[in-house]
């Protein structure tokens, strides 16, 4: 459980990093340019880091139902080399899956001057500024988009009925209360992340006539609530990280 915590801490903080300089820049300084080539590398890492964050999230909840299903057999089921095994198929599935945008939108053409709606670069918002065909691009994301978060979030899905199940047969309503609890915290973190990623789509299709700072707002609360959020809701659920964080306090 503390590796795939670690791996969600490390996303979090690539996400954040990867946003927050473009942003700081144009609310506090004013700087509201960004070269194209720039603009393509942030894009690259802040889909990347996204679709490391859903594929992390899948991973917990599969390290919730082993731990649930096979209680005795948890240690021997998700050794070091099969959680080190699946962090790296994460990485590598979410490099490969964003890699060919980055050039896909460098074959096209733009204005020289072009207005984004974000304070950071984002593949759909890119997209709208071409001049040129974009059929290739819009449907090479809309394919990346099913196979990472779309696909992940099945499975997720998935993955929760079959926990529930598997609580269910447990006799002890005592125990059943214990199982669930243990998901709360990775609830929350779903909860925390694919909301704000459904609204902000929302918006994008049926929020044309509304406000741009909705649409900011929305962008905003989708890169930075769930850093955010992430390291608060673990640290309130999970006693041994707030023992140890209390007792980093009182030294």
């Amino acid at each position: 459980m503390y590796y795939f915590l670690s791996m969600l801490a490390l996303t979090d903080l690539g996400l954040s990093t990867t946003t927050l300089p473009t942003m700081f820049s144009v609310f506090w300084f004013h700087a509201r340019e960004i070269s194209f080539n720039a603009c393509l590398v942030q894009m690259y890492f802040i889909h990347v880091f996204s679709i490391i964050e859903s594929a992390v999230l899948l991973a917990m909840a599969f390290d919730r139902f082993v731990a649930i299903r096979e209680p005795l057999r948890y240690a021997a089921i998700l050794t070091n080399g099969v959680v080190i095994g699946i962090g790296l198929a994460i990485a590598a599935r979410a490099l490969a899956l964003v890699f060919p945008a980055s050039f896909l939108l460098k074959r096209l053409q733009y204005h020289p001057v072009n207005i984004l709606s974000y304070p950071f670069c984002l593949h759909q918002d890119l997209i709208k500024t071409t001049v040129s065909s974009r059929r290739v691009s819009s449907i090479y994301g809309l394919m990346v988009v099913i196979c990472s978060m779309g696909l992940d979030s099945v499975l997720l899905l998935l993955s929760y009925v079959l926990i529930l199940g598997t609580v269910l047969s447990i006799a002890s309503k005592t125990e059943r209360m214990k199982a669930l609890n243990t998901c709360i915290s990775h609830i929350c973190a779903v909860l925390t992340f694919y909301t704000p990623m459904i609204g902000l789509s929302m918006i994008r299709r049926y929020g044309q006539n509304a406000s741009p700072i909705i649409h900011v707002l929305m962008a905003n609360v989708y890169l930075l609530v769930p850093p955010l959020m992430n390291p608060i809701v673990y640290s309130v659920k999970t006693k041994q990280i707030r023992d140890r964080i209390l007792k980093k306090f009182k030294q």
